[in-house]
């Protein structure tokens, strides 16, 4: 049995979507009150950063994946005056889209520009 809830994102106000506007969703669409909504949003994103700091891959089914990269160090360049520096090695997080993800962004491409988008939370 599947046990989902749809949320419908509208146009938005700002090129982006927010933290803020994920709280406002949670408690216009669910019936959270204003504190809980955002604290759910602020604990979803220090969950996900806490497990990317700690080495731990992210995987959210039908959404994608985060995950940490080791770049090994190599040679740069400062622009302004083309001396060579070296670059160290360093962690980047990185995400991967799903492929349910991928044809949902390729379906709502059309004629018409952007379409609505509706997800799906729940158990599978």
């Amino acid at each position: 049995m599947t046990d989902t809830m749809e949320f419908t994102l509208e146009a938005l106000d700002t090129p982006a979507l927010t933290k803020a506007h994920l709280a406002d969703l949670l408690f216009e669409q669910i019936g959270l009150n204003k504190r809980e909504s955002k604290d759910m949003v602020e604990a979803f994103f220090d969950l996900i950063a806490n497990s990317l700091i700690e080495g731990t891959d992210v995987k959210i089914s039908g959404f994608g994946n985060f995950q940490i990269r080791v770049k090994a160090p190599r040679p740069g360049r400062n622009p302004r005056t083309g001396e060579a520096i070296p670059i160290g090695e360093r962690r980047v997080a990185t995400f991967h889209a799903s492929a349910k993800l991928k044809e949902q962004i390729h379906g709502a491409i059309s004629a018409e520009g952007p379409q609505e988008v509706e997800w799906s939370v729940g158990a599978e």
